[in-house]
């Protein structure tokens, strides 16, 4: 009986030595994994681009969000950009030491404004340069030629949807294009613009209280 108990108390020992070697292995295994995985973030947050993201450069403040050539496209261009890559628009933007302009292959007086304002009208709710500032003075500059008013005028009922949706835009700075843009066509076209008054003060009603 003793030898038995013996026999029985070493099985114990072994079988609770086995478990607490198992334990011991399973626990290095794991502290083991956590230094790689500790390891690998650590490479990921240390990389140039990952530095640039924690501390960017003062340059990144005075540059505006530009298109990347080089950058994978997630989605097809949109419908301006599309057609200014195309030459469709019929000027291009020069840069200057202290501020950009644009340069047009013909006189803007001699353009027709259909659909051309229209074209630069919906440029506005674009959020990347250079399509920004070509679509805003484009627009500016084209309700500044003589008889801007005869060719403006008609294309209200065209014009005021493609306003609206940049009023309505959930971009501040596409809403403050839109805006800008309301005030200069209302300069140029007056009282004609009073039918259509109704449902652009509702987008930027909307706008304010976003």
């Amino acid at each position: 009986m003793q030898k038995s108990g013996g026999s029985g108390g070493t099985q114990l020992k072994n079988r609770a030595r086995g478990d607490y070697d198992q334990r011991t292995s399973s626990s290095t295994q794991i502290k083991h994994r956590n230094a790689v995985q500790g390891s690998k973030s650590s490479l990921s947050t240390s990389s140039p681009e990952s530095a640039r993201k924690l501390h960017p450069r003062p340059s990144d403040k005075l540059n505006p969000k530009t298109i990347n050539p080089f950058g994978e496209q997630s989605r097809a261009p949109s419908a301006f950009a599309a057609i200014y890559s195309k030459g469709g628009i019929p000027c291009r933007l020069v840069h200057g030491s202290v501020k950009h302009r644009l340069q047009w292959e013909c006189p803007p007086e001699s353009l027709s404004f259909d659909p051309l304002l229209i074209t630069l009208a919906e440029g506005l709710r674009e959020t990347k340069h250079p399509y920004t500032f070509v679509s805003k003075e484009g627009f500016r500059e084209l309700l500044l030629v003589r008889g801007a008013s005869e060719k403006a005028v008609p294309l209200l009922p065209r014009l005021i949807p493609v306003l609206k949706a940049a009023l309505v835009h959930s971009d501040d700075e596409v809403f403050e294009r839109g805006l800008n843009a309301l005030v200069q066509l209302s300069v140029v076209v007056g009282p004609s613009l009073n039918d259509h008054l109704k449902h652009l003060l509702t987008s930027v009603s909307t706008a304010e209280i976003r």
